[in-house]
């Protein structure tokens, strides 16, 4: 299980208003403006590709009038659409954060692997993801975790897989983390407070050993407060962040 650093340097300001994913038809204004905003962050960091492993982290600004914990979407779901565009075998890391900033930012960098850190939950599930048994074994493996205080959250989540694809885990793995981040609604067991979630690390290890089988490293805090991404000077045309 393998976990790397959240990408620090060269940042590149987004040209357009990062959108969350959308599942509306193909012609709905939602799908038609995410697709704009992913073709053109494509194109963005066409130059930004390195050779070997690598790192994505989309920083996502958003008004301060906006509640950062309930009117700003999940970070998974500004995730997982820009790595869905962009991703090959080589991603292993994908970080997501939001805080109130007029501009957004995205990188890509090598990736920097770093220690397991100190308190992590360890899952093991053999359900498919789609199945209501996947939830069921994640929230059974950690339902003695202590809740984490009101508040904003960074959360990473390292998955070790064999032979499937991981971005389609991130979603029904946080839906099933309600004993650490409280739930939306006290009927629904698979809705939690994950909007709270402002810092969010999701890492890739692949041990073909696992077959259909999925490890993954859960580890939650508080959030520390983050400042709002340095700027270049204003005079300097280049969109990209110091």
């Amino acid at each position: 299980m393998r976990w790397f650093a959240r990408p620090e340097d060269g940042a590149l300001q987004l040209r357009r208003t990062p959108r969350p994913a959308s599942w509306n038809t193909a012609d709905h204004p939602d799908q038609v403006r995410l697709h704009a905003y992913l073709d053109d962050t494509e194109d963005l960091l066409s130059g930004s590709r390195v050779d070997g492993q690598w790192a994505l982290c989309l920083d996502v600004g958003a008004p301060a009038t906006r509640d950062l914990l309930r009117e700003v979407a999940d970070l998974d779901n500004y995730a997982h659409p820009l790595a869905d565009r962009i991703k090959d075998t080589s991603l292993v890391s994908v970080w997501c954060t939001k805080q109130h900033d007029d501009q957004s930012f995205v990188q890509i960098e090598a990736a920097r692997e770093v220690p397991q850190p100190s308190e992590v939950l360890v899952v093991r599930t053999t359900a498919s993801s789609e199945s209501p048994r996947y939830k069921d074994q994640i929230k059974a493996a950690i339902a003695g975790a202590e809740m984490l205080p009101d508040g904003a959250v960074r959360m990473e989540l390292s998955f070790v897989i064999g032979n499937r694809g991981w971005l389609g885990l991130w979603k029904p793995t946080i839906d099933a983390l309600d004993p650490i981040l409280g739930r939306t609604y006290p009927d629904n067991p698979y809705h939690p407070l994950d909007g709270r979630i402002t810092e969010l690390g999701m890492h890739l290890t692949v041990d073909r050993a696992l077959g259909y089988d999925v490890l993954i490293g859960i580890t939650a805090a508080p959030a520390v407060y983050r400042a709002a991404p340095a700027r270049s000077d204003p005079t300097d045309p280049s969109p990209s962040r110091k």
